[in-house]
C-alpha cells in the first residue's frame, strides 16, 4: 500500500530531524530524483518537521520581536514550499495513472491524493510529539494519561486516513475516481494582487 511506504518515510523524516534537533540544521535527501515518489516524500515531510519547531519558537511570549518577524518570514517561505511540495507530489500521480480513462459514472474527491498526503505528514509529527508527551519522564501521571488517550485518538485516525488515501488511489486505478488538480490560487506573495506589495512598486 502506498500509504506503507509514507508513513514509514515520514517516522524516519521525524527522528532524523531529532538526532540534532534544530531548525538550522542541513538538510539532506537519501532518496535520489530517480526514486520520485520517495525523494517527494521525504522532502515534504522535512519541510513540515522544520516549520512544526518554526511554530513553536514563534509562540515564546519572550522571544524579541525583530527575531519574530525573521520567523514569520521563514513561515510563509516554508508555507510555499509545502504548497509546491503538494503540487509536485500531485504532479507525480496524474503522471502515474494518466494512461487511467475515467469510468462515465466516475466522480471526483473532496481533495487531491497529495492534499491527503499533506494531512498524514503532519499527523505523524502530531503522532511523534503526543508520544514524547505520553512518556515523558518529569510529567504527570495525569498529564501522561491525558496525552496517551489522545495519542491512541491520533493512532486512529492515521489508520482511518491511510485507509482512504489508499483507497482514493486504488479508485483513480480503476477509473471510479479521477484527478482535478487546481494550481495555486495565493494572492499575498504576488505583486499584482497583494494590495500592499502592489503599492511599494
Amino acid at each position: 500500500m502506498f500509504t506503507e511506504k509514507a508513513n514509514k518515510i515520514f517516522q524516519d523524516v521525524i527522528e532524523t530531524y531529532h538526532i540534532i534537533n534544530s531548525v538550522e540544521q542541513s538538510f539532506e535527501n537519501p532518496y535520489p530524483k530517480s526514486d520520485l515518489i520517495e525523494h517527494l516524500l521525504y522532502r515534504k515531510c522535512w519541510i513540515d518537521t522544520v516549520q512544526w519547531h518554526y511554530e513553536d519558537i514563534i509562540r515564546d511570549p519572550q522571544i524579541d520581536p525583530v527575531a519574530a518577524l525573521t520567523l514569520k518570514r521563514k513561515i510563509d517561505a516554508s508555507n510555499q514550499d509545502r504548497t509546491d511540495m503538494v503540487e509536485y507530489i500531485d504532479s507525480y500521480f496524474l503522471e502515474h495513472y494518466k494512461a487511467v480513462s475515467p469510468k462515465t459514472d466516475a466522480t471526483i474527491n473532496t481533495e487531491s491524493p497529495a492534499w491527503g498526503v499533506d494531512r498524514l505528514s503532519i499527523l505523524a509529527l502530531k503522532v511523534y510529539h503526543m508520544n514524547e508527551e505520553a512518556t515523558r519522564e518529569d510529567a504527570s501521571e495525569v498529564h501522561k494519561a491525558a496525552c496517551q488517550s489522545k495519542l491512541d485518538i491520533l493512532l486512529e485516525q492515521r489508520v482511518d486516513l491511510s485507509t482512504a488515501i489508499d483507497t482514493l488511489l486504488k479508485d483513480i486505478e480503476t477509473g471510479d475516481k479521477y484527478m482535478k488538480v487546481y494550481k495555486q490560487m495565493k494572492m499575498y506573495n504576488d505583486e499584482e494582487l497583494n494590495p500592499v506589495l502592489r503599492s511599494q512598486k
